[in-house]
């Protein structure tokens, strides 16, 4: 794959960025390196090898999931700007918005 002005203009506009300069030819330097490491390991015999499900033979623990009370309503209220004695208060929407 051949890396040039045309492919950059191409990727900056996909990714919505914008490259000039030393950044540009920084870039095509990092993706003609990305590339041939990419064609290096096409070249590598992988007929004999397993492919690879998971990266270890560990199983997870996991624990048991148990609700618990971290912290209270009216400690949680307190980290809202406005709230009634039940509820956070936020602005009325305006308009009607279908779901």
């Amino acid at each position: 794959m051949k890396i040039d002005d045309s492919l950059i203009n191409h990727l900056s506009n996909l990714a919505k960025l914008s490259f000039e300069g030393e950044n540009r030819e920084a870039l095509k330097k990092d993706l003609e390196k990305i590339i041939g490491f990419m064609d290096h390991l096409n070249s590598i015999n992988t007929d004999q090898v397993e492919p690879l499900v998971f990266m270890t033979h560990e199983t997870n623990q996991l624990r048991k999931d148990e609700a618990t009370i971290e912290i209270s309503k009216t400690e949680a209220l307190k980290n809202g700007p406005k709230h009634d004695s039940d509820y956070f208060r936020i602005p009325k929407l305006k308009g009607k918005h279908s779901t």
